[in-house]
């Protein structure tokens, strides 16, 4: 009996109905491939995203046909699997009919120490001298390289100081893979006194009185929020179990680097730091969230977290590592945990916080990366060793990340009251015919400051007063050759790309900066009436700070606007 078009879309008859639902179709070949690189991996809704790296790194791209294999691998909607494809930029989703990406990407950083650097002339030398056939030259945010802009990835592989002669000549010798530096391995740290701490702590340690030794160093977050380490771990303590933690390594704040100098050199001092808060608050397991523009990194941590699971410091499958894709919002805590989910990386709105629910709803530490390497030192060498260091009033180290019109950009440590004239000094001073004019104390977030405003120590609760703060304390130095409007722009572009789009203030307020500071005069009050809209009503940190770089080029530098 047929059936009314109304009951349904299925019909008896020659021609009269679709053989299959509506749709797109599931294709058994795309199925078996999946099916192969999955393996006997879970199928659990949290691994959609590593999932979806194993296939671009296979493939190279993301078809349509794996798409609908991998939701039906997973057991998810076409939707959710697409939704997060599409949130990430280093994943390339291909619909039917569209062409493949070509087999090799280049990806060229823009940010501001690489655009100072000429990224922007090297991007054309790439796209002129390279068959756009082979090579797909793109542009990319921050890659956490800053002390040898410009620079690009080709494949996975770093490019530092990079040419086109450089990038052709890594082509020819297919070295397209990262590299691995020479760091501390497990044997010789353990040979220094690594990992005694940890395990005396996990003997006969007391997690109250550990805390109170971190809070009289005076640590406090590294991250850029800066709230007291100390006290993080009873705030997580007090929440009923099981409880988590969350690594945060998503360094990806344009001119940070400090993360990645540490990591290639001494990965245990961080490990083991995290292993210490990790059973400070009795965390049944570690997620360690890395960024995917560190392949060196994220292949060190592979391989030391397996010898730490070899030497049984920790459970196999203790610590999870999980892969970032390209996203600079999921460098605030709430979106990283919605990309450990498997989701896409959107701030959540608060309370409850994390300490309260967070990875799957249950109480959740976070703590960045230089946070956890300040509490390995601290209970290594004693408090004192930030506790006693005293400059201009302030307490404590820094590690400055420094890069731009500098003679040696690098990584330093200094006392936290080290103003700009110190950090300068400590990298060789001014590069060769520059003269300094501006700085950027911490990240794009921060904004400009002029070089009059040199006698300020760079640390936390400092700043306020100028408008700004020391977030991640990325230094970036520009001089008399260098455009404080331009800079502000780059600055601004790269939140609009960035921003995550879920509330309004700062998906269309970013790019209606951007416009607006594309004009010849800029409009001072619609400017100034716009960052005071996103400042009052942005969801997260981003669409908050975008408009820093934007004040504080309209108090200090009128004169280019």
């Amino acid at each position: 009996m047929a059936l009314d078009e109304k009951d349904g879309i299925w019909k008896s008859g020659r021609g009269k109905g679709r053989h299959t639902p509506k749709g797109r179709q599931l294709d058994d070949a795309a199925w078996d491939e999946v099916r192969a690189l999955l393996g006997d991996a879970p199928l659990a809704r949290d691994m959609l995203i590593e999932y979806l790296h194993l296939i671009q790194d296979r493939f190279n791209c993301l078809s349509a046909a794996h798409l609908r294999a991998l939701a039906e691998e997973m057991r998810l909607s076409q939707a959710e699997v697409y939704e997060v494809a599409t949130f990430y930029a280093h994943f390339d989703v291909v619909k039917e009919g569209e062409a493949p990406p070509p087999a090799l990407t280049i990806r060229i950083c823009e940010s501001l120490s690489c655009e100072m650097a000429g990224a922007q002339a090297l991007k054309q030398a790439l796209i002129d001298g390279l068959d756009a056939n082979e090579v797909r030259v793109v542009r990319a945010p921050c890659m956490g390289r800053c002390d040898t802009a410009p620079v690009l990835h080709l494949g996975h592989h770093s490019v530092d100081h990079a040419t086109l002669e450089k990038v052709k000549a890594a082509i020819v010798a297919e070295h397209t893979h990262a590299e691995v530096p020479d760091y501390e391995g497990l044997a010789a740290y353990r040979a220094a006194g690594g990992y005694d701490v940890l395990t005396d702590l996990r003997a006969n340690g007391d997690w109250a009185e550990v805390q109170d030794r971190v809070a009289v160093s005076g640590l406090r977050g590294l991250g850029g929020a800066g709230f007291p380490s100390g006290k993080k771990w009873g705030f997580v303590r007090s929440e009923p179990g099981p409880r988590l933690m969350a690594v945060n390594g998503d360094e990806g704040e344009p001119g940070t680097f400090k993360d990645r100098w540490y990591l290639e050199r001494t990965p245990h001092l961080f490990l083991e730091g995290m292993l210490i808060a990790a059973w400070a608050v009795e965390a049944e397991r570690v997620y360690l969230y890395m960024r995917d523009e560190y392949p060196a990194i994220l292949s060190i941590l592979r391989d030391e977290l397996h010898a730490l699971e070899e030497a049984g410091i920790i459970p196999a499958g203790y610590v999870d590592l999980r892969r970032g894709a390209g996203a600079y919002i999921c460098g605030e805590e709430s979106a990283m945990i919605e990309s450990i989910e498997g989701k896409r990386g959107i701030p959540r709105h608060r309370p409850p916080y994390v300490a309260q629910k967070g990875i799957f709803g249950r109480p959740t530490l976070v703590h960045n990366v230089e946070t956890l390497i300040w509490i390995a030192k601290v209970l290594r060498e004693g408090p004192q060793i930030l506790a006693d260091v005293a400059h201009n009033g302030r307490n404590g180290l820094r590690n400055y990340s420094v890069s731009g019109r500098v003679a040696a950009p690098g990584v330093y440590l200094l006392p936290a009251g080290s103003t700009i004239r110190d950090v300068i000094a400590a990298a060789g001073g001014m590069a060769e015919g520059h003269v300094f004019k501006a700085y950027q104390p911490g990240g794009p977030s921060s904004g400009l400051l002029p070089a009059s405003i040199d006698d300020v120590p760079l640390d936390f609760d400092t700043l306020q007063k100028y408008g700004t703060f020391i977030g991640s304390a990325a230094v970036v130095v520009l001089s008399d050759r260098d455009s404080a409007r331009g800079a502000a722009l780059n600055m601004l572009e790269f939140f609009a790309d960035e921003s995550c789009g879920q509330c309004t203030p700062c998906r269309v307020g970013c790019e209606k900066a951007v416009k607006l500071m594309q004009a010849d005069t800029w409009d001072a009050e619609l400017l100034t009436d716009l960052c005071e809209v996103m400042v009052d009503a942005s969801i997260c940190g981003l669409g908050q700070a975008a408009p820093n770089p934007i004040k504080s080029v309209l108090t200090h530098f009128k004169n280019e606007v």
